[in-house]
């Protein structure tokens, strides 16, 4: 992480700039692809660098001392239904847009996350592929601010306070409701049919929300 802060400090790099590609940082920092993943996330959840699939990796604005930049303190303020229907309005629109948008390579790590979390052996390993299928529809808008804007929204989600829930099994069940849902947002996606994208991600945030808070 501070090979690359020198790296973009020394580069005169500023907020919207594109910073060099993997294989070439692997080069001019000497570190291992792996190495170099880790301090991009660790940028990235620290809100110096973001990136887009297909487009790069860049400079993130600098933050500013608003209420909605605290992630902490907005969580505190708001209540998990309320999360819940903030989800079901701005990623039912995300996936409007996705099926616009969205390239064969987006689609293609789309379906990878709904591929991994149907074949997950654990809750922590659907959970980890469900949050990459959400990100991968943000990312293939082809629209920064939009990604951003989920991102955003994602930091929140994790951030809020969550009642634990009981599993009653070790795994997702092949009956999971989810795996259902994921199948028809990435079918309308694919089809770049964006009204069906809308519907199938508001019936699964919906179902989602449904089975977690009986008033929602």
């Amino acid at each position: 992480m501070e090979a690359l802060r020198v790296f973009i400090a020394k580069g005169q790099f500023v907020p919207g700039d594109r910073i060099p590609p993997e294989r070439d940082l692997i080069l001019q920092l000497d570190m291992s692809r792996s190495t170099l993943r880790k301090a991009l996330d660790a940028l990235e959840r620290e809100g110096t660098i973001w990136r887009h699939v297909g487009k790069g990796t860049f400079i993130a604005s600098e933050r500013t001392e608003a209420p909605f930049d605290n992630v902490a303190a907005l969580a505190q303020q708001l209540t998990p239904v309320r999360m819940m229907r903030a989800r079901l309005c701005v990623e039912a629109a995300i996936a409007r847009e996705a099926a616009v948008n969205a390239s064969r390579e987006a689609i293609e790590l789309i379906r990878a996350a709904k591929v991994g979390a149907e074949r997950a052996v654990t809750w922590a390993e659907y959970e980890a592929c469900d949050d990459r299928f959400h990100k991968a529809i943000a990312e293939a808008t082809d629209n920064l601010l939009l990604a951003a804007l989920f991102e955003q929204l994602n930091e929140v989600r994790r951030a809020v306070g969550w009642v634990k829930l009981v599993r009653q099994t070790e795994c997702p069940q092949p009956s999971h409701s989810s795996f259902m849902e994921h199948a028809r947002i990435l079918e309308a996606i694919e089809g770049h049919d964006p009204n069906a994208a809308y519907e199938a991600m508001r019936r699964h945030i919906g179902s989602v929300s449904a089975r977690l808070f009986s008033e929602f």
